[in-house]
């Protein structure tokens, strides 16, 4: 167990950050750094916990950075741009933020001293559009130069890339998580399956990107922070990359949708739309290295999943931000 630390969160405001600031407030004292593009912290009891510190600030800055997350003893580093939409209108922010940011929170958690532990945030993206339970020593594939997609893969896997070599060449404790489409209460940002629920419970229709037979493994954002406080806690863990995901939980895009509407009850329709860019045709996780060496498995089956993140959703529904224009009907 965690107890007594100062825990430094970049991007804590974040989806996965906030649910794991509340496994983490009540026992230790929390620093979140966020320059608030979205925030999921709001209206939750963390919002104003007497042990949760909020800093407005940005990953690019490094001085403001460093001078705050002085005497942390761990970071988590969940910051960056994400989101499909965000990564075709600001391709150069995604690269910054996520490249310059990531090298920026670990230079000044080595100049910091005493770090503990640092856990920094990849992605399932960086197996590319064939990934079939793929594991962490897998190759690593991207695209054409220019397109989205990997502009956003390529700028994490550099992340990746160095926080192993901070780890390899100055002994920095780096952990990577690599997390596979991740959703559940709390997800107020671009995720399709918070998408297709919110507008399932409009009875608005259900847009599909592509064909439809797109397959993903979901992973409920509670098993995702199991994961990361397994990453945070266990020896085992430190200069390792680990596959964070639930490789039961499979489904089309299009078996989500029809899913989705069966939860909710909704009149809603599919409609398919033409691709937005480069896509993931098959994406599944092997996780077998996070099992034997973190004792890490996912718990959380889909349909149980959908039911609690639609109950959310359900709740919560007029404090989220408007839906993007391009995923309205």
């Amino acid at each position: 167990m965690i107890e007594g630390k100062t825990i430094f969160i970049t991007g804590g405001a974040g989806f996965i950050a906030s649910t794991l600031i509340a496994r983490l407030a009540d026992r230790n004292r929390i620093v979140v750094y966020d320059n608030y593009t979205r925030n999921t912290l709001k209206g939750t009891p963390f919002d104003r916990h007497p042990n949760v510190t909020q800093v407005e600030g940005d990953v690019l800055d490094f001085d403001r950075l460093k001078t705050h997350m002085a005497g942390a003893n761990i970071v988590v580093h969940a910051a960056a741009i994400a989101g499909i939409e965000s990564t075709v209108k600001n391709p150069v922010t995604t690269m910054r933020v996520n490249m310059i940011g990531t090298a920026n929170t670990l230079e000044a958690a080595l100049q910091t001293g005493g770090i503990e532990r640092f856990v920094e945030f990849s992605t399932s993206e960086v197996f590319g559009s064939q990934a079939f339970k793929v594991d962490e020593a897998a190759q690593t594939v991207t695209g054409a130069v220019g397109e989205a997609r990997w502009t956003y893969a390529v700028s994490k896997l550099a992340g990746e890339h160095l926080a192993h070599a901070y780890f390899k060449q100055y002994g920095l404790p780096t952990v990577t998580v690599r997390p596979f489409n991740v959703y559940g209460p709390g997800q107020t940002g671009e995720g399709a399956l918070s998408i297709f629920i919110r507008k399932a419970l409009r009875n608005e229709d259900l847009l599909i990107f592509g064909d439809g037979t797109q397959i993903r493994a979901w992973c409920f954002v509670d098993d995702m922070v199991e994961g990361v406080m397994a990453c945070l806690e266990h020896p085992n863990a430190i200069g390792q990359s680990f596959n964070i995901g639930n490789a039961r939980a499979v489904t089309t895009i299009y078996g989500l949708a029809e899913a989705v509407l069966r939860v909710t009850g909704s009149t809603a329709r599919i409609q398919f739309r033409k691709a937005l860019s480069a896509d993931i045709e098959l994406r599944i996780p092997n996780v077998d290295k996070a099992l034997e060496l973190i004792g890490f498995a996912a718990q959380v089956d889909l349909e149980d999943g959908l039911r609690r993140t639609a109950a959310w959703i359900a709740g919560h529904e007029a404090d989220l931000p408007a839906l993007a224009p391009i995923f309205r009907s």
